[in-house]
C-alpha cells in the first residue's frame, strides 16, 4: 500500500463540532475503504494566502495514511461533492517523506541546540 498526505481547508463559517463531523466522514471514506490512518493534524483557523470564494481565512486539516490508490479517486470525489471543502490536496509520499514525516512526530526536529558557552580566564 502506497503511503498518501490529504490536506483540506473547510469554510470558516463552520462551527468547531461541524467541522469535527466533515473530517471524521472523510476519515470513515478512508477506513471503509481499507486504508489505514498513520497521523492526523488539525492546524485550526489559518489565514489564507489569497482569497477563496471570498474568504480570507479557513479550518486546515492534514490527515496522513496508508491505502491502496483506487480509494483516492472516491475520497476526492468526496472532496468534490462536499460544499464545506474549499481546497483539497493529495499526494502520494516517496520514501524521503516518509522517512521525515516520522522524524517529525517524533520530535526529532523540536530538539533546541543551546549555544556553546566560553569560559572566561581569570
Amino acid at each position: 500500500m502506497q503511503q498518501y498526505e490529504s490536506v483540506i481547508i473547510l469554510t470558516p463559517l463552520l462551527s468547531e463540532e461541524i467541522a469535527k463531523e466533515a473530517i471524521a466522514k472523510f476519515k470513515s471514506i478512508l477506513t471503509e475503504g481499507g486504508a489505514e490512518i498513520v497521523a492526523e493534524d488539525n492546524w485550526g483557523l489559518r489565514k489564507l494566502a489569497y482569497p477563496i470564494q471570498k474568504k480570507t481565512t479557513g479550518f486546515y486539516h492534514l490527515t496522513e495514511f496508508k491505502a491502496p490508490g483506487e480509494i483516492i479517486q472516491k475520497l476526492e470525489l468526496e472532496y468534490k461533492r462536499d460544499e464545506r471543502v474549499m481546497r483539497f490536496l493529495t499526494v502520494a509520499l516517496d520514501k524521503h517523506a516518509v522517512a521525515y514525516n516520522e522524524k517529525k512526530r517524533s520530535g526529532a526536529f523540536n530538539k533546541k541546540v543551546e549555544p556553546k558557552t566560553a569560559e572566561v580566564a581569570n
